[in-house]
């Protein structure tokens, strides 16, 4: 078993296990509606290996949750405790981060699960690529704001570059890719909600 460090990483596990076994899907569907190999699932599943954003992106797809609702219920909720039932303050400290193994990507889950909105912020290193395919984009409304840095939002064919302060309000599903142009780290927010429309 390799040293993972990533406290979500058992988190992570458990959830695309539920996810899969909610659907009762054999490790082969998984493996087959996500692009992702069933030797690849099966290691994330046993809390052998860290999920990649892109990894991450193609399971979160295959389920038609968003990356942010993965990661939203591997942290979960405190029993009795949910989001919506009043007002809740939660420290910088208490807010788990995921980083990605490959780029150095962190995700922080600004809300918590059940909250009407999905907000994360997110932090690219300098140089740093993530690409999501079309299907992580599927039925969910989402902004991109920056807020530090410069960002090459790659939406299908169409390159958008942004600096702090501009925003950039998704169409429909896209091949999309964030590409961090800068010399520096790039900090931005992704706020998503769900789009029940076809």
């Amino acid at each position: 078993m390799s040293n993972i460090v990533d406290p979500l990483v058992g988190q992570i596990a458990a959830r695309v296990r539920t996810e899969r076994e909610r659907r009762r899907w054999t490790l082969a569907q998984l493996a087959e509606a996500s692009g992702v190999s069933q030797a690849m699932i099966s290691r994330i599943e046993r809390g052998e290996s860290s999920p990649t954003a892109v990894v991450l992106g193609k399971l979160s797809a295959a389920f038609r949750l968003s990356v942010a609702s993965l990661l939203a219920l591997a942290e979960g909720t405190p029993d009795g405790d949910p989001a919506g039932s009043g007002t809740q303050v939660r420290r910088l400290a208490e807010a788990a981060e995921w980083t990605d193994p490959a780029t150095g990507y962190r995700r922080r889950q600004i809300t918590r699960p059940g909250f009407p909105a999905e907000i994360a912020e997110i932090r690219l290193p300098a140089g740093a690529e993530v690409p999501y395919p079309a299907a992580a984009f599927a039925f969910v409304r989402q902004v991109v704001w920056v807020l530090e840095g410069r960002l090459a939002f790659h939406d299908g064919d169409t390159v958008h570059e942004l600096d702090a302060g501009d925003t950039v309000e998704l169409g429909g599903p896209a091949p999309r890719t964030f590409v961090n142009t800068g010399a520096t780290e790039c900090r931005y927010a992704v706020v998503l909600t769900q789009d029940q429309r076809p």
